[in-house]
């Protein structure tokens, strides 16, 4: 909820929730991001700001790989390496995401 219009939730937040409730469910592939997407798509208070949230979780998920692909193996190359696999098994969960995020918005 922002300060200009109580009703309304922000991007940031759902962005959030959609990483937050993605990471909880991580074991539940698909199923898992749409629920993360719905939940931020609804936060995020209408589909516009549900798609910005979508991307931002996007992005947050790729630096999180990379970062925390470098941090375990010490090895920068082998890091990135790591993190874009990473990536591979992360889009099947941000398709689901997205479709959260849209029907979260519309709901919203």
């Amino acid at each position: 909820m922002n300060a200009v219009n109580p009703a309304r939730g922000s991007a940031l937040r759902g962005g959030a929730w959609m990483v937050v409730i993605s990471i909880v469910l991580f074991w539940l592939p698909g199923i898992g991001g749409f629920v993360g997407g719905l939940v931020g798509g609804k936060t995020a208070g209408g589909v516009g700001a549900a798609l910005l949230a979508w991307l931002l979780s996007s992005i947050l998920f790729a630096v999180l790989f990379a970062a925390l692909g470098t941090a375990l193996t010490g090895l920068v190359v082998i890091g990135a390496l790591a993190g874009v696999g990473g990536l591979v098994i992360a889009t099947v969960d941000s398709g689901a995401r997205l479709l959260g995020a849209i029907i979260g918005g519309m709901l919203a």
